[in-house]
């Protein structure tokens, strides 16, 4: 009676894949781009090329794509988008001449209304297009202000800068006070109080012109 050889010790056994790991590959090639864009074309492509287009071939065009964007080739998105706004306007066109055959009012300003929806969205691409081709460059302004002492950088409008500075200045002359009401003050320490502009004053020998009226032209009291 022959002995049946059985397997070399040490060699791994082929087990069958389990439910769950193919669940999970699955949702993984869910999230793909690649995966995503091809089914939403497959879907929607079958009055183009017919539904027996490979979805396959589909998927490794998306794939060669993003490589060349990575890379910063975008020949194809720049014929994508030129595409896309002759299309658009063609619809516009073709809706554009159905609203001028229309007799009834509410037809024509549906017809209109989607023509000119196409026509904005046409325009839309072109500008989307310029932008890819030729970026914006953004600008960055430094602002320098150079002064002695404190200052204030006002950016608001004409208006709020004239407002501030009023209710600034109208502020300043209530705290400060002038330098001739200074000047009328007695030292601290001396007399403490202001000086009394109201007393009379005898006149110097300087400006004899200045003498009191009642010394030059004094009236004679009667001798009683």
């Amino acid at each position: 009676m022959s002995k049946t050889p059985g397997k070399p010790k040490g060699a791994a056994l082929a087990a069958p894949q389990a439910p769950a790991s193919r669940s999970a590959d699955k949702g993984l090639m869910a999230l793909q781009p690649s995966i995503n864009g091809a089914s939403v074309i497959e879907a929607y492509q079958g009055n183009v090329m017919g539904k027996d287009a490979d979805i396959s071939t589909m998927i490794d065009r998306l794939r060669e794509t993003f490589k060349e964007v990575r890379g910063g080739d975008l020949h194809n998105l720049e014929a994508m988008l030129i595409s896309q706004a002759t299309a658009l306007q063609t619809i516009f066109t073709s809706l554009a001449r159905r609203a001028a055959n229309q007799e009834h009012l509410r037809q024509y300003e549906t017809f209109l209304g989607l023509a000119l929806k196409a026509q904005s969205q046409s325009r839309a691409t072109i500008s989307a297009l310029v932008d890819l081709k030729y970026p914006r460059q953004a600008t960055f302004v430094k602002q320098a202000n150079i002064a002695h002492g404190p200052q204030q950088v006002n950016n608001g409008t004409a208006v709020e800068a004239g407002m501030e500075r009023s209710a600034q200045a109208h502020t300043h002359g209530k705290e400060t006070e002038p330098e001739q009401n200074k000047l009328l003050e007695v030292d601290h320490g001396q007399s403490g109080s202001r000086l009394d502009t109201r007393a009379a004053q005898t006149a110097g020998r300087a400006d004899p012109a200045m003498e009191a009226v009642g010394k030059v032209h004094r009236t004679k009291k009667p001798r009683g």
